[in-house]
């Protein structure tokens, strides 16, 4: 089978506070997909990294008297070491305030000016006369005019709508309270309503393949309206705008940051000689491509990147896979840092293995709805499927080898539907885990496991070593064949007990198929693969 060129893009967390449960549970099945991938020997480039720049980094830098790039610095060292202890592994994990990326903006922008879709206008803006400067849309506060509540310039916090800043009433800086004035600003404009049409046709070509809230909320985007959007911005701390007279100015986060896909992914191809043109190539028959986010991330990667895209005019495909999940609340309540409530990924893996979050969540995950997650519920998921079910089936088999036989396993028949059930499970998980259904993927995984367990119980292994020793070797043999697939199957949800597994018998590398046993097999260091967690754990 052709090797196929997968590109998978995970998020950008905005690198202003620490990663939390709702980064993780969104972001965890692209680090699930590009295992996958990997094992089918695809070529996969897995890209993501911290959004550095944009107002809320440089209010907070003032706040603590830091320059936003020592705000962003920080945290995007957190969230690298955040993720290589989760176990992810991206190709490249980067930030938008690299001169790589920079460079490869401004680049873009420039086509995008010169093939008309961005445009010069000037136009009354908010204006703080004791602060003397024109204001970015999360500068102001004041009032929605839709439901009443507290907004900000661009989004009301009540009732989660996206507004343009002239929407607002009774508009404040947010800095100093004093009422804004209107004074006239030149901005760059792109034109987002000229890609209404193709961008509905994009939607109604995917309904199958992009999950049903990224497909809701991009119809629902589409259906408010699209508008001309400011291109750029008031601020210092950003990409530069690469037109004369703009020098004060900086190109606004929502065109840079979701081009990081492209400029990292850009920068992983050229290290490894591959032509990235061709690689994203609209026209490659073998490419699949996959973007990894959370629900308030969708209207960005269904209407706003594929518009940047067909602006740019680069050929490059347009989302294959919206992976987008819903929300996590912990304990039934929505997470925030106001209510204190919010917690962080860094606090989980303080408590737990990061495959016992990586399974909780994938298992339980926000796929298709909200999830309440709770520390007593990853407990008892724990104990229930790692610890009950996959860890029982594998330290049972093992650790009655070690103790009657000296950990050697003789090599014997392995059952024939056991084989065939193996078989037909990959195929199932990987169809499923193609799709970007991780849940289901994982409980076809845990069928299998279900299946094994029962197996074993049914044969009385226990019984057939005093009994009949053939039996018992054609039991053992098929219970080690069940559990050398298992530690493939289980590698992009559970890297390290996958491993595990393998170091104690000598298998293979993970490779996503059906791995064949041949001859006796030696234990090795017999391990616990998950020890059981009590309510001390919380």
């Amino acid at each position: 089978m052709e090797k196929r060129d997968i590109f998978i893009g995970g998020a950008w967390p905005y690198a202003n506070y620490f990663l939390h449960i709702g980064h993780f549970a969104a972001l965890l099945p692209g680090d699930i997909l590009a295992k996958y991938f990997r094992g089918k020997g695809d070529n996969v480039i897995y890209v993501s990294g911290s959004d550095c720049h944009g107002t809320p980094i440089t209010e907070r830098a003032k706040k603590e008297n830091k320059s936003p790039r020592e705000i962003a610095e920080y945290y995007h060292n957190e969230f690298a070491n955040t993720f290589k202890n989760a176990g992810f592994e991206y190709d490249l994990y980067s930030a938008t305030m690299t001169d790589h990326h920079k460079e490869y903006v401004m680049k873009q922008f420039t086509k995008m000016l010169d093939n008309g879709y961005i445009y010069e206008k000037e136009e009354a803006q908010d204006y703080c006369e004791k602060c003397e400067k024109f204001l970015s849309d999360r500068e102001i506060v004041g009032t929605c005019p839709r439901c009443g509540g507290e907004s900000t310039g661009d989004q009301c916090d009540t009732c989660g709508s996206s507004l343009d800043s002239s929407e607002v009433l009774d508009k404040h800086c947010k800095e100093c309270g004093t009422k804004t004035t209107l004074k006239n600003n030149k901005h760059l404009y792109f034109k987002l309503p000229e890609f209404q049409e193709r961008l509905q046709k994009l939607i109604d070509d995917n309904k199958n393949r992009w999950r049903k809230n990224a497909v809701g909320e991009a119809q629902k985007f589409i259906n408010m309206g699209l508008v001309d959007r400011a291109a750029t911005r008031q601020l210092d701390w950003g990409v530069p705008v690469p037109v004369e007279g703009y020098e004060d100015k900086r190109i606004y986060v929502w065109i840079e940051a979701v081009l990081g896909y492209l400029s990292v992914g850009k920068k992983v191809a050229d290290e490894r000689g591959i032509d990235f043109d061709r690689f994203m190539s609209q026209d490659n028959p073998n490419l699949l491509t996959y973007y990894v986010h959370g629900k308030d991330n969708i209207p960005f990667h269904t209407t706003i990147y594929p518009a940047l895209i067909m602006a740019i005019k680069n050929n490059y495909r347009l989302p294959d896979y919206i992976i987008s999940s819903a929300y996590v609340n912990l304990n039934q309540e929505k997470m925030s840092k106001s209510k204190g409530n919010l917690i962080t990924v860094n606090e989980l893996l303080e408590k737990f293995d990061s495959d016992t979050l990586r399974f909780y969540f994938s298992f339980k995950g926000p796929e298709t709805n909200d999830m309440s997650c709770s520390i007593e519920d990853i407990i008892t998921t724990h104990n229930k499927f790692l610890v009950g079910m996959l860890g029982n089936f594998v330290n049972r088999n093992l650790s009655f080898i070690n103790k009657k036989f000296d950990g050697v396993i003789t090599e014997a028949n392995i059952d024939e539907s056991i084989i065939k059930t193996t078989k037909e499970t990959f195929d199932k998980v990987g169809n499923y885990f193609e799709k970007g259904e991780i849940r289901n993927a994982v409980s076809e995984i845990f069928e299998y496991v279900g299946l094994a367990n029962k197996y074993y119980d049914s044969r009385e292994p226990w019984n057939q070593v005093k009994e009949n020793i053939e039996a018992f070797n054609d039991t053992t043999y098929t219970c080690t064949y069940m559990i050398a697939n298992i530690a493939n199957m289980i590698a992009p949800i559970l890297p390290n007990a996958s491993k595990k597994i393998k170091a104690m018998l000598d298998l293979p590398e993970y490779t996503w198929n059906e791995t064949e046993i041949k001859g006796d097999y030696k234990i090795n260091d017999l391990q616990i693969i998950y020890s059981r967690l009590d309510e001390q754990s919380k």
